[in-house]
């Protein structure tokens, strides 16, 4: 530590003497004053606060409380979360072929990627990690799992793992390899007997564009492509080449992708597409939602501003900020938000103003958004993300479902079902059948099902009774207090469709993997309905390029 405290003042010193003026209105100087001040503070408080200090956890919040008054982009990334810049640069890492998440309070696998050491060994969706190595795991300790499991290729890892509820112990030793995360989740002709490509992209590392590229030329060898569903719904980004290389799949060469610049008007960049598209003019349709961000709305912004395509779904989040990774020393980084885009009309979606606090919406005018014209000359907006061409919302989520999902309770029956019943038995089983089976596991859960409504009845009974009203109110708020409880206890049975859905979403994820759960949740997907109408209707698609 102490050899630390000299390199901040080391680089102090370089700084100072590296500057030729010495004003208190020079930026050098304001720098090396304020590192010199901030090491100085620093050591004395490590050396003579009462109590003891630990160094390093010091500086963290030094450091954090630092860049917390920036953006929530700019961070710094310590060691232990080096795999993450991997991930994001290279996309792949060393580990299993497992995502974890937590499931009822339990450290759980919720998904096992095709061909790596966890499928190959047995490992399945609903597996309850007890043990890393020699390590328990809980829920105290999940946010450092991805640290003990992952590591470097072709060194070996024990998992405990807790069965069927923990009724079963079973230890696993895996040989950890190199993970390549698909930015391309699924493709195919969906629907199936059409001419119509899906593509589900997730994510934006480097091979994105090349995902796409093989995709398209390897399904339009099977038969010919008259129209493509680009879905970006979810996907918060990535890295901005990646952004570049997907939109080089779609739009004619030499067209302009999108332009960054920083602090000064001198660093302005901008991106061509340089190859010719694989896509050609096929007619397309990007899919985007609130939580497409980032390099996804780079992609959808050029599009939507060169009319190569219909935007549909909701607004996307407006995040228009770019960042630059710095490495540090010690195996760190630091995150550092350097720049602004701007898609090629000109606009920039940035929808918070974080210079001016982290709950101000970015306005640009007097209404808040300043218009920009695509190259149908159509109006598009700046600040507040890509409003789509089509809007349409998601299939509606109820509370109820929301809560059986929230719980659990959905994804522990899959669990169950799965370890009774064989992928043919699901796919015979009718509706109903299905829907018995998940009511007698709720019964057996005790779920009790109180919506915010009834919660509200609840509250104005108990402030009625504490105030003291007439006997005849208290009397008619308990009468419909009962009334409406049983009227509640159908909401299960109102809400059938929906909740076989989520079900059958969860079981098609447990028998065929992802690609099963995405093929059938589109076929109950309102907003790729919308898409495929559109697309196959020759005169509403042109009338949304054209604006007429």
């Amino acid at each position: 530590m102490r050899n630390s405290i000299r390199l901040i003042i080391a680089i102090a010193v370089v700084v100072v003497f590296s500057g030729s003026l010495k004003t208190d209105n020079d930026i050098f100087y304001q720098i090396a004053k304020s590192i010199d001040i901030f090491g100085k503070v620093y050591k004395e408080v490590s050396f003579n606060y009462v109590d003891d200090i630990n160094p390093e956890e010091f500086m963290l919040s030094g450091i954090n409380g630092m860049l917390g008054s920036l953006d929530p982009y700019t961070v710094f990334i310590d060691e232990k979360r080096k795999d993450d810049i991997d991930l994001l640069t290279h996309g792949k890492y060393g580990g299993i072929g497992v995502s974890i998440g937590m499931r009822n309070d339990k450290v759980t696998i919720v998904d096992v990627l095709d061909g790596y050491a966890a499928q190959r060994q047995g490992l399945r969706i609903g597996d309850i990690i007890s043990n890393v190595d020699d390590v328990e795991i809980n829920k105290d300790n999940f946010d450092e799992i991805s640290r003990y499991v992952k590591g470097e290729p072709g060194t070996q890892v024990k998992l405990t793992i807790l069965r069927d509820g923990g009724a079963e112990k079973l230890v696993f030793n895996l040989i950890r390899e190199e993970v390549k995360v698909k930015n391309l989740l699924y493709s195919g002709f969906e629907p199936e007997n059409s001419n119509n490509v899906y593509l589900k992209l997730t994510s934006f590392t480097r091979t994105a564009g090349d995902e796409i590229r093989n995709t398209l030329v390897g399904l339009g060898n099977k038969k010919k492509i008259n129209s493509i569903v680009l879905d970006l719904r979810g996907n918060p980004g990535g890295l901005l080449d990646a952004a570049v290389d997907v939109c080089e799949k779609f739009l004619s060469k030499n067209q302009l992708v999108v332009s960054v610049m920083g602090r000064d008007s001198s660093s302005l960049k901008k991106y061509f597409s340089t190859e010719e598209p694989v896509g050609g003019n096929t007619k397309l349709v990007v899919l985007v939602d609130s939580n497409s961000a980032s390099a996804s709305e780079i992609v959808a912004g050029a599009i939507q501003d060169h009319d190569r395509g219909i935007i549909v779904g909701t607004e996307t989040f407006g995040k228009g900020l770019v960042q630059t990774v710095f490495p540090l020393s010690y195996n760190t980084s630091i995150k550092i938000t350097t720049a602004r885009y701007y898609t090629p009309s000109g606009r920039c979606i940035q929808k918070i103003d974080y210079s001016k606090g982290t709950n101000s919406v970015s306005t640009n005018t007097v209404a808040g958004k300043q218009s920009f014209k695509t190259d149908n000359n159509r109006p598009v907006f700046s600040s507040g993300g890509i409003k789509p061409d089509s809007v349409i919302e998601a299939n509606d989520e109820l509370s109820l479902t929301r809560e059986l999902v929230s719980k659990g309770l959905v994804f522990k029956f899959a669990t169950q079902y799965k370890e009774k019943n064989s992928r043919e038995k699901f796919v015979s089983e009718k509706d109903n059948e299905l829907f018995t089976k998940f009511l007698e596991f709720l019964k057996n859960e005790n779920f009790v099902y109180e919506n915010s409504a009834e919660k509200k009845i609840d509250e104005l009974l108990h402030l009625s009774k504490k105030e003291k009203y007439g006997k005849n109110i208290i009397d008619e708020l308990n009468n419909f207090s009962v009334r409406y409880k049983n009227l509640r206890k159908s909401e299960l049975e109102n809400h059938k469709n929906e909740i076989i859905d989520l079900i059958s979403t969860e079981l098609f994820n447990r028998y065929d993997g992802s690609n099963g759960r995405i093929k059938y949740s589109l076929t109950n997907d309102r907003q790729f309905m919308l898409a495929l109408d559109i697309l196959k209707n020759e005169a509403v698609y042109n009338k949304l390029l054209l604006n007429k």
